[in-house]
């Protein structure tokens, strides 16, 4: 028996998937290296490893994205090549990736209708999605414009598309990366349902406990290669990521005696109406940051986490100048670029297509938020080798796996690229630095060395805003800790006065109306 742990026994059969030699290169990289895996019927199998050893390029040739350039695949006793999606869903292969395929300008249904065959996408797709999305616990309005919805709710789309075709093998790229801890429990239960009925399941993830409590089986990549395979369930997230760095896991470790400053960025009763009515509105938001402290806000998405972003980082403008200040300068009227010149850096949740430019090399990408901060231009030309030497430092230091730096954005894992976004804000040394999911889709490895990174800005004297739904991270990196619900955001409390739990019911909405529009300071 595997997972006899887990709710519905899943009986060991022959393999529903079987990879013998699977080699895939590109340019200057070799991203799998002879892999062999086998996926059984009913198994929920973690494909675990640092952001860069191979993982997504294996599952996209599973799926038909890329071609392998050797070896085999076997689906239930035969071997198949498996050319384009089209082909791979026809077998009954699904997958739910970590970058998004959405179109921002058309429906929840129009955007599912596009993805799936069209005997399934004709009359009552949207009371099927309505139906399906319900069952699983991922809720989704099918008239929606996607342009309205969180990145969280984004991550539902693609689920709920994938579910809506009854795959025999799901793959998932990081599906949990943008969940709340309560949706993630019932996309968990939704895969033992799965699995119980026979569906083999392929999960990506680097939320190491995850797989501990759901997976039955981990086959570790380093580099590209199979370096081992263990049932997770007797492992601890420490061993798990220690065996994917195959080198000890350093933590985050705060500095003590830090000394906090006076306050240098303040919003005082920020609201907004928004013109989109699927936006949230902003209700007399109030905080501050101080110099060398780092200030966590929790929430669940879709509660005001992006509206915020947009207005504190410029992308948005306020009603009156003076409800954001910064250093005594009025800001609220002022766009992304005067904010950046009085020393603010930010960090938005989407990476790829708002945070970078796929299109783009890394060097340029880096020049796109540092070429005036950091004296990248000369009379309005580039300063070529030296943006090229800040992207490398860059790379260098936050352990940016990339062919290297003419490479476009988009050519890098999502946790890589997250990396080099991070990164790129950092080694700015800005005065004040929010963030949004700063560790979204990153290893344990990495997620560590960025806490410490923003540990030790906050420690130089930068005044850190750090907005994430992952408790572990806001407790691992905060001085202080609110919530954020319906667009109010609670009084902050110390993080070592508060527990997960308090801050999880905070999350739900259950702060007093006394709260509503507090000081957070």
């Amino acid at each position: 028996m595997i997972g006899a742990r887990k709710k519905g026994e899943v009986v060991e059969t022959k393999p529903l998937l079987s990879l013998r030699n699977i080699r895939k290169e590109f340019p200057g990289c070799l991203a799998n290296d002879e892999v062999d895996l086998d996926v059984l019927p009913g198994e929920i199998h973690a494909l675990l490893g640092e952001n860069g050893a191979g993982k997504s390029t294996l599952v996209k040739m599973i799926y038909g994205v890329l071609k392998p350039d050797g070896g085999e695949m076997i689906w239930a006793g035969q071997a198949v090549q498996i050319a384009n999606p089209s082909t791979a869903r026809a077998l009954g292969v699904g997958m739910v990736f970590q970058h998004f395929s959405l179109f921002e300008a058309l429906t929840v249904a129009e955007n599912i209708a596009l993805g799936i065959p069209p005997e399934l996408s004709g009359p009552g797709l949207e009371d099927r999605i309505i139906d399906v999305s319900k069952s699983y616990g991922l809720p989704l309005d099918p008239y929606r414009g996607v342009h309205s919805l969180s990145v969280g709710e984004r991550q539902r789309i693609e689920i709920v598309r994938c579910l809506l075709q009854k795959p025999k093998l799901l793959i998932m790229d990081e599906p949990t990366s943008v969940l709340t801890p309560q949706e993630a429990d019932k996309l968990f239960e939704t895969l033992q349902r799965l699995s119980s009925e026979g569906v083999a399941i392929l999960y990506i993830s680097h939320r190491l406990e995850e797989i501990r409590k759901l997976c039955h089986k981990a086959t570790i990549l380093r580099l590209g290669r199979v370096v081992s395979d263990c049932d997770p369930a007797q492992e601890t997230a420490r061993s798990l990521a220690e065996m994917m760095m195959g080198s000890d896991l350093t933590s985050a470790v705060k500095a003590e005696g830090r000394a906090i400053g006076e306050a240098r960025f303040k919003v005082s009763a920020l609201s907004t109406t928004p013109d989109d009515p699927f936006a949230v509105a902003l209700k007399k938001v109030s905080f501050e940051l101080k110099n060398g402290e780092i200030f966590g806000v929790a929430g669940l998405a879709g509660n005001g986490q992006s509206e915020l972003m947009d207005m504190l980082s410029g992308e948005a403008l306020a009603s009156n100048a003076d409800v954001i200040v910064m250093e005594g300068h009025a800001t609220g009227h002022m766009g992304p670029e005067e904010r950046r010149d009085l020393g603010l850096g930010f960090v938005p949740e989407e990476r790829l297509g708002h945070g970078a430019v796929p299109d783009m090399t890394l060097w340029e990408n880096g020049f796109l938020t540092a070429g005036r901060g950091q004296g990248l231009m000369n009379n309005g030309f580039i300063k070529t080798d030296k943006t090229k030497d800040f992207a490398n430092a860059i790379v260098e230091r936050f352990n940016v796996k990339t062919a290297g730096i003419e490479h476009h954005a988009s050519s890098l894992s999502g946790g890589n690229l997250q990396k080099f976004i991070m990164g790129r804000e950092i080694d700015q040394n800005p005065k004040v630095l929010i963030v949004l999911q700063p560790t979204w889709g990153v290893d344990a490895g990495s997620a560590a060395f960025i806490h410490q990174a923003l540990i030790d800005l906050a420690a130089q004297g930068t005044a850190v805003l750090v907005i994430s739904q992952d408790l572990d991270e806001l407790f691992a990196v905060s001085d202080r800790i609110a919530v954020i619900s319906e667009g109010r955001l609670s009084e902050s409390t110390p993080a070592t006065e508060t527990t997960v739990e308090q801050i999880g019911l905070l999350m739900g909405g259950l702060h007093e109306a006394e709260q509503h529009g507090g000081q957070a300071a």
